[in-house]
């Protein structure tokens, strides 16, 4: 069961990688969802025996490296933290690659998308069962990879190659700081592998590295690690181009997969990280940061899948918040509840997308929701529960980050508090934004498209109800195990707090108002998206008109890309064509050709004395032997 919840991905990306052209296409994509069925089962009956149950375990598959003191084994660690991660991919995977079969029906190679598919999700497995670091980076890198791939799916459009190198390069980014502290830690512990230094984390707490702690830098390092892969605020700026690939490559990277990784990285690391509250400040803050400023972004995005993309950077900075103040529970929760109402939003996307003909700005849309009204009413569903409305998982989960905040009771968690209701109120006004500019009103697409508006499938509307159903249930049906009375036997020692400051002790008595100004801020937020889109349309554009500049500053992204050109993309290319014009062409290429041009003249000068004539010859042979007699006279 263990191994297979791991392992039936990579049997379906092999079938379909290497044997789809010989079995077609169509069983290539029935073999991936077939082992992805398989895969759930297995992941989600884990969950229950590890989690629910009580009985976690390690499975060693063989001894991977053994040099010096650095010896680790390939392991499955299989604790809740990782069996919560290895059920809710598995399951959300499966359902993606089932909506897939639909989606990707009049694509040309889908055994190549579903074999990519499957590849993203076991490199996802491998990271979140990893029993040491070692292991953990090949999953990390191997998401990386997977990402890159499915991102630049559609090869034929530059701006998908574009896209797919950007998120490479970012991540590579973030990847040499994951390195570096590996590298400290194996320095400061002597091993990679968890138990180890989890076991000597507090001994090695006044332990320093130039002068500094070494168990601050370390968190600090795997911070920027995480940055990247969870899209925080400075390297973010790949996430949204990954919109390029499919809708189900975007549900399964912002629901289950790659933006997740960093989060699981910081709770993974809990007890390392409780002995850096410097570096904890650090994540507090940039992910408090990234939660607004995503948001500020996502109100006036007009791509549905961007407008979608920027609220997974948002709630992802919930996450990062929430491990910051010491909430790695509420994290957790957060990240388990997103993944079902994130995966419905991108999906549910998608559906639309498939129903308009391609179209994804919403700007030309309008007035389907009576032809589409499953996708519409999912969408809601989604929407509801992205906003934090009560009974909807995201209600539960965002408002347990909230009220952590508070109790905190430090200046961090009060700007974490801060930002987190403002990008509350700013992600439930872009979500019925959304809404309304795509389902309501006069429609504004061309009468050709609007006459092939349909709607979705089946094989493609069956994942989006089960996902609802995990949308509306997830967040009341596991509260009490996540952050309730029951969470000590449920974590059973997956996460660790110091006692001194038990986060999810003090969550129980935050204050009571907190609960109140959350569902206010969701519910004000809906009423004024409703307000201006819905009853006042020509407001919008009055009020981006009277604020030009600032609109511009969102609509561009706060101009982090063009920032990122002309500091790092504009001197790197600059300087390439220097090393290129003068380093390759002049010096590499120049002096060697120079070389050659030099032999190729004395070989012509050769060839013209053999004239084939022996007086020539003689005559030669004379002359030489006159001078070789005179220089002889002279020495002499």
């Amino acid at each position: 069961m263990f191994v297979g919840a791991v392992f039936f991905p990579l049997l379906g990306a092999t079938i379909s990688g290497f044997f789809g052209r010989w079995i077609g296409d169509r069983a290539a994509m029935w073999s991936t969802v077939i082992c992805m069925v398989l895969a759930a089962v297995c992941g989600v009956s884990a969950f229950f025996q590890v989690a629910m149950g009580g009985q976690p375990t390690t499975e060693m598959l063989f001894t991977w490296m053994d040099v010096g003191d650095l010896e680790f084994a390939w392991s499955l660690r299989y604790d809740t933290l990782s069996a919560v991660m290895v059920g809710m991919v598995t399951f959300i995977s499966t359902l993606i690659h089932l909506y897939s079969v639909g989606y990707m029906s009049h694509d040309e190679t889908p055994s190549r998308f579903f074999a990519y598919l499957s590849l993203f999700t076991f490199m996802m497995l491998m990271l979140v069962t990893a029993d040491n670091l070692v292991q953990l980076f090949f999953g990390w890198e191997g998401v990386g990879l997977a990402s890159y791939l499915l991102i630049g799916y559609w090869y034929e459009k530059e701006s998908a190659n574009a896209a797919a190198m950007k998120a490479f390069i970012v991540n590579r980014v973030g990847d040499l700081f994951f390195m570096l502290g590996m590298a400290l830690t194996f320095w400061t512990f002597g091993s990679l592998e968890f138990d180890a230094i989890f076991a000597a984390a507090a001994d090695r707490a006044g332990d320093t590295f130039l002068g500094l702690p070494s168990l601050e830098l370390i968190g600090m390092l795997m911070f920027l690690g995480a940055c990247g892969k969870s899209a925080q605020i400075g390297l973010h700026t790949w996430l949204p181009d990954a919109m390029e690939g499919p809708t189900p490559v975007s549900a399964l990277i912002h629901a289950a997969t790659m933006v997740t990784a960093g989060v699981f990285l910081m709770c993974r690391m809990s007890p390392v990280m409780e002995y850096a509250p410097f570096a904890l400040s650090v994540v507090t803050v940039v992910g408090a940061t990234t939660a607004i400023f995503a948001a500020t972004i996502g109100c006036v995005q007009n791509d549905i899948k961007r407008i979608i993309a920027y609220s997974t950077c948002s709630q992802l900075g919930y996450m990062f918040f929430a491990a910051g103040v010491g909430l790695y529970q509420a994290a957790m929760f957060h990240l388990f509840t997103h993944a079902f109402f994130k995966a419905l939003l991108f999906l549910g996307a998608g559906s639309v997308i498939h129903a308009m003909s391609d179209e994804q700005d919403i700007r030309r849309m309008g007035g389907i929701w009576r032809k589409i009204p499953v996708t519409y009413v999912v969408m809601w569903i989604g929407s509801l529960a992205l906003a934090g409305i009560p009974i909807f998982a995201g209600y539960y989960s965002k408002d347990a980050i909230l009220e952590g905040a508070i109790a905190a009771q430090s200046g961090v968690g009060a700007y974490a508090f801060a930002c987190g209701i403002l990008a509350a109120f700013l992600t439930a006004f872009y979500s019925w934004r959304l809404i309304i500019l795509t389902f309501h009103g006069k429609p504004r697409a061309d009468a050709g498209t609007m006459a092939h508006v349909h709607e979705s499938p089946a094989v493609m509307l069956i994942p989006l109800l089960l996902l609802s159903v995990g949308a509306v249930a997830t967040g009341f049906t596991f509260a009490p195990y996540f952050i309730g009375d029951l969470q000590e036997q449920f974590w059973n020692g997956a996460i660790f707090n110091l006692p001194a400051k038990h986060m999810m002790e003090a969550l129980h008595h935050a204050p009571h108002w907190v609960p109140t100004v959350a569902k206010i801020t969701a519910v004000s937020g809906i009423a004024l998206a409703v307000l201006l889109y819905g009853f006042l349309p020509w407001v919008p554009a009055r009020i981006a008109a009277a604020v030009p500049g600032l609109y511009r500053f969102l609509l561009n992204k706060w101009y982090f890309d063009e920032l990122y050109d002309r500091v790092f993309v504009q001197p790197a290319r600059h300087l390439a064509v220097r090393f290129w014009q003068v380093g390759d062409v002049r010096i590499i290429d120049g002096m060697p050709n120079g070389a050659a041009a030099v032999a190729a003249g004395a070989a012509r000068g050769a060839v013209r004395l053999q004239t084939g004539r022996v007086a020539n010859y003689a005559f030669a042979m004379i002359i030489g032997l006159v001078l070789f007699i005179t220089i002889f006279l002279l020495g002499a």
